[in-house]
């Protein structure tokens, strides 16, 4: 015996109730088309995900839930199983606000033929890195729980309860579900299909029947969520797998391993095929590690620009290899008519800065103007010669540059409406190699989680299809100019040396003795190691940006700025 199963996955909009509700009924009715007996959306569908302090207002739950049960009037024969914010029993805390806040479950709502016929609490509540669902939810108390569908038992889980050992989909396994379903919000980070998968196997082989895992895709601020949704048969092997990075609908014939169970909830009446499973559609290939990542990027500013409502973005053009980068992106994100690039050249910027700058907007079709700030170096300089009287010039006057051309592009997005897109990377973030108040000014950090190596490797990654990044671009050593002949070594080690400390002591946290053991220098990795222990003031300023790491900065890494304690 067969049952059809159809999954989507949706780029849902936080607080979007009415969009979120159309985009949910749209699937609904496009499952039906294909004589789905179930349909799987993902987790929270229809607040968004994550909603964070919105769930503390109690008019966003009351506008959850009803825009539920329009969703559940508008449900037919076929099953949705679609995540929302239920109500639960408030929990004894002590005051009466906490208790009102702890009386919320992210649920899983079982519809069909107009009502909501069951409802699942998620379990096990992610409490690390970028999750805090403990701040807002009560855990879920029935995880061995199955309802029937047809002649068919179905369990259902929401995200993390899957990735618990022996969590509630074994559990509704052995209660005697036919068929998993796990709705999730999973958020990417490189390598995260990999750990998915070898995950999905190991509960698969451990239950014996099919799973169906669908996942959340889209930008909300510095989460990208990659989709990539599966059903995998009894077997573990994977029947259909869902587009990275993009909408995606599917569907596939599973068959039942076992006889279902009587006298379940919620049933519906109709009988299941026993004829053989039809071919379901064909997967797209996964993406390549570079190739992977540059979706991330690109989804994410994307939907930052968009979900947020600007009209583009603005951004400075220096001649180097992470603006260029960065404007790539974002005109392979937004396209070329919303991307404007501004050279602002200095007294000591090479001519390459604004010929490179130019040839690079010429190749990608955007808008580019030069603004010389020579006059306005000028000007604030001889603001500030009496009381810079006797001193000699250092990185006081350096950062004045940046300042002022942050200002100019300030200016631009207050005057033309577009956001200033910030081009800096982890590798400077981490080490404070950036100036507050200049060049980490901006709406949106595209770069924010790249270290400078990757940085190379997208750009000539991005190459390989048409080679819109200048090569001089690529092969110049990486400069400031914001002095006679600098270099970023003149500050930093080369960046194959710093990206590796970086890795092992942000990414890894790994001590200073750890990575000194790893063959590193003692007395650079202490420099390295207090140079980003110190900047955390300017990271805690800096916009937010696309995470792709499993510690970026920002939610994922978490450190007081006041703060004496050096790693060993």
């Amino acid at each position: 015996m067969f049952i059809r199963v159809a999954g989507a996955q949706l780029n849902q909009v936080i607080g979007d109730l009415a969009g979120n509700r159309d985009r949910i009924l749209d699937a609904m009715a496009w499952a039906q088309d294909q004589d789905a007996d179930v349909l799987a959306l993902p987790e929270l569908a229809v607040t968004g995900y994550p909603p964070e302090d919105l769930l503390l207002r109690e008019s966003f739950i009351a506008a959850n839930l009803a825009t539920l049960q329009e969703i559940a009037a508008a449900s037919g024969p076929m099953l949705t199983v679609v995540g929302f914010v239920d109500r639960t029993d408030p929990v004894a805390t002590s005051t009466l606000e906490d208790s009102a806040v702890r009386s919320i479950a992210n649920a899983a709502a079982l519809l069909y033929d107009g009502e909501v016929r069951g409802v699942y609490h998620k379990v096990h509540l992610p409490n690390f890195g970028v999750f805090d669902e403990q701040r807002y939810f009560v855990p879920g108390v029935d995880p061995n729980t199955v309802w029937g569908v047809g002649d068919a038992t179905l369990g259902v889980s929401v995200c993390e309860d899957i990735w618990v050992q022996d969590g509630p989909p074994l559990l509704q396994a052995k209660t005697g579900a036919q068929v998993l379903i796990n709705i999730n919000a999973s958020p990417y980070h490189f390598d995260k299909h990999r750990e998915r998968l070898d995950l999905l196997s190991r509960h698969v082989a451990a239950a014996g029947v099919p799973l169906i895992y669908v996942n959340q895709v889209g930008g909300q601020d510095e989460l990208v969520f990659d989709g990539g949704s599966m059903i995998l048969d009894s077997s573990g092997a994977i029947v259909y797998q869902a587009r990275q990075f993009e909408e995606d609908r599917f569907w596939a014939d599973v068959e039942l391993g076992f006889e279902t169970l009587e006298g379940l909830p919620g049933a519906p009446e109709h009988r299941l095929r026993t004829s053989p499973p039809a071919p379901p559609p064909t997967s797209d290939p996964r993406l390549v590690e570079d190739a992977e990542i540059y979706a991330a990027l690109t989804l994410g500013l994307r939907d930052y620009v968009q979900k947020n409502e600007f009209p583009g973005v603005v951004l400075g053009l220096s001649g180097g290899i992470d603006s260029a980068l960065s404007a790539a992106i974002a005109v392979d994100a937004l396209g070329a008519d919303r991307v404007w690039g501004v050279a602002m050249p200095s007294p000591y910027s090479s001519e390459g800065s604004i010929t490179d700058s130019a040839e690079l907007a010429r190749r990608l079709g955007c808008r580019f103007d030069v603004l010389p700030i020579d006059g306005v170096f000028d000007s604030y300089r001889e603001t500030l010669a009496d009381v810079f009287a006797g001193t000699a010039s250092d990185v006081a006057e350096e950062n004045l540059q940046s300042r002022i051309r942050g200002a100019l592009l300030m200016a631009l997005s207050n005057k033309f409406g577009p956001m200033v897109l910030t081009t800096g990377n982890k590798s400077e973030m981490a080490v404070g190699y950036a100036t507050l108040y200049g060049d980490m000014v901006g709406g949106y950090s595209v770069l924010k989680d790249v270290l400078k190596l990757r940085v190379y490797r997208l750009a000539r990654w991005r190459n390989e299809t048409e080679e819109v990044i200048p090569q001089a671009i690529i092969d110049k050593p990486p400069s400031a100019e914001l002095k006679p002949d600098q270099l970023d070594t003149d500050s930093l080690p080369p960046y194959e040396v710093l990206d590796e400390i970086l890795e092992r002591y942000v990414e890894r946290d790994l001590s200073i003795g750890r990575i000194v053991a790893d063959g590193f220098d003692e007395a650079l990795v202490e420099r390295i190691t207090r140079l980003v222990d110190r900047n955390e003031y300017k990271r805690r300023q800096s916009p937010p940006g696309v995470k792709i790491t499993t510690k970026a900065f920002g939610k994922d890494r978490r450190l007081p700025i006041t703060n004496w304690y050096r790693s060993g």
